[in-house]
């Protein structure tokens, strides 16, 4: 019998927070889920935690390291379900979240995505309970039309661990972008939100942890773009898209490369940050903003060296 959703959990070297997860998913108020775990190669005891759980739900499947984004497709494709749920193997689910997510499916069925927000292991999402503009753009539970509204102030309103992709739209699109490391999620949210709307329930049904060690955020790696500016001017060149989006979608690339532009500042690339800064479809805004990022960081720099 066909699983009303497919849980896909991409796991590498994760046993500290593994069995957790998984005790998330079992513990939901619907059952009728299978779970699907593809370790990517850990080197530490992930995998025999896994074996642990005596479920038949429980798919292990093993594959050389490959990075999240070939686990996660994976995962997806050996998922029976039409229905993928992702879920980071150092996350956790409410208990309610898959049932939300069938209620979600079963009012709004043309979404292309399906999503909860969600908080962090100290329980803080600020965003949604303070910022009055987002609450005006995003419904308790209803349809985000246009994500790039929200997209492009920087907000993240859900996250990889509180999403349900219907499978069809997830293999119409390609899944996850393979080859980077940071951004491959958020890729993907937007080349759905190009040609879907996203079915979106403000209750919290997810609770991200932050792993320190393994967090792309803190990884001192420059960046020569992030993904989903690669995959945005091709939609704008091939123009397929609805046209009342174009304006938040020209601020959204903005944002993501003024962000990339910082990000190679902090890991001590200028050189990198000017070549954004200078590609010849960067806009004239952008340079403003990159050229204030240049100069406040090199200020910093020289504060520092100061003291030092």
């Amino acid at each position: 019998m066909i699983p009303k959703v497919s849980v896909v959990i991409p796991l590498y070297n994760k046993e500290a927070y593994i069995k957790r997860a998984l005790e998330s998913v079992l513990s939901q108020t619907i059952q009728d889920f299978e779970i699907v775990v593809v370790d990517d190669g850990s080197t530490d005891k992930s995998v025999e935690i896994v074996k642990e759980f005596k479920d038949s739900r429980i798919h292990l499947i093993q594959q050389i390291n490959s990075g999240v984004s070939a686990a996660r497709n994976r995962g997806a494709k050996e998922g029976r379900s039409g229905f993928i749920a992702f879920l980071d193997a150092d996350d956790e689910w409410a208990p309610n979240f898959l049932e939300m997510m069938l209620n979600l499916i079963k009012k709004f069925p043309s979404a292309g995505l399906y999503a909860m927000s969600y908080v962090n292991e100290y329980g803080n999402n600020d965003i949604l309970n303070q910022d009055t503009e987002l609450n005006r753009l995003i419904p308790k539970e209803g349809l985000v039309t246009n994500y790039f509204k929200i997209a492009k102030k920087g907000y993240y309103i859900f996250c990889s661990s509180s999403v349900v992709v219907p499978k069809q739209v997830f293999l119409e699109l390609g899944g996850f972008r393979v080859g980077f490391w940071w951004g491959e999620d958020v890729d993907l949210w937007g080349r759905i939100a190009l040609k879907y709307p996203i079915a979106y329930n403000r209750e919290i049904g997810a609770i991200y942890h932050q792993d320190i060690a393994n967090s792309a955020g803190k990884r001192k790696e420059p960046a020569e773009s992030h993904p989903f500016v690669d995959s945005a001017r091709k939609f704008l060149i091939s123009g397929d898209f609805p046209a009342d989006i174009l304006d938040d979608l020209e601020e959204y690339i903005e944002y993501q490369e003024v962000f990339t532009a910082r990000h190679n500042i902090r890991c001590g690339d200028k050189g990198l940050a000017l070549k954004i800064l200078f590609r010849k479809d960067t806009k004239l805004v952008n340079r403003k903003k990159l050229i204030r990022s240049i100069v406040s960081s090199s200020i910093k720099d020289l504060k520092i060296q100061l003291v030092d």
